[in-house]
């Protein structure tokens, strides 16, 4: 069975976001896009709302080929293109999109399928509404939060609305030059 991992940039005042969807204040470098790589060598799925799907899907399949790619692009971009994509959504459908599936229905049951079916780890990148769902549901099993040395003050938050206490153990942190530390949480 696979993990469900949730990988998510948050402001210091636990916002994804401005209110705008904008990601300004989150200025991740070479080395925490290393450091992200480290964690896609043991995942072989992504998970996505429809809007971080979109938001990823402009840069990264290309982004190995551009003439000054970093190493940590490179590879992520090779990984990127080679890892099936999962993106929930109810307006968005999967022609002409490579590796691709689309859930637009049963979403929970479809979710606890899929981690049955895995091998790997499935890393969930940003996508609030979906991860707040899956919080609600209990199915997230690690949690890699980075939190940035920025407030927004308002914003689109990651989380909100559970109704139910969810234990956590500390397993890592990282610091990173930039000022952003990483927390690895997993499930009781």
């Amino acid at each position: 069975m696979g993990k469900l991992v949730l990988v998510v940039h948050i402001s210091l005042d636990g916002f994804v976001a401005g209110l705008k969807g904008e990601l300004d204040g989150f200025e991740p470098d070479e080395e925490n896009l290393q450091f992200v790589c480290s964690l896609t060598e043991n995942a072989d799925t992504a998970l996505f709302g429809r809007i971080s799907y979109q938001l990823l899907n402009r840069y990264w399949p290309t982004a190995s080929l551009r003439p000054n790619a970093t190493k940590g692009e490179i590879v992520y971009s090779n990984w990127y293109n080679g890892a099936k994509k999962i993106v929930i959504s109810k307006t968005m459908t999967a022609e002409n999109l490579d590796n691709t599936t689309v859930i637009s229905k049963n979403l929970l049951d479809e979710i606890v399928r899929i981690k049955e079916q895995a091998e790997k780890s499935i890393l969930i990148f940003g996508s609030p509404m979906v991860s707040q769902l899956l919080m609600q549901h209990n199915l997230i099993d690690s949690y890699w939060i980075f939190v940035n040395p920025i407030m927004f003050g308002q914003g689109i938050p990651l989380f909100t609305d559970l109704s139910h206490k969810i234990e956590l153990n500390l397993v890592t942190t990282r610091k990173f030059r930039n000022g952003e530390i990483a927390l690895n949480y997993e499930k009781k």
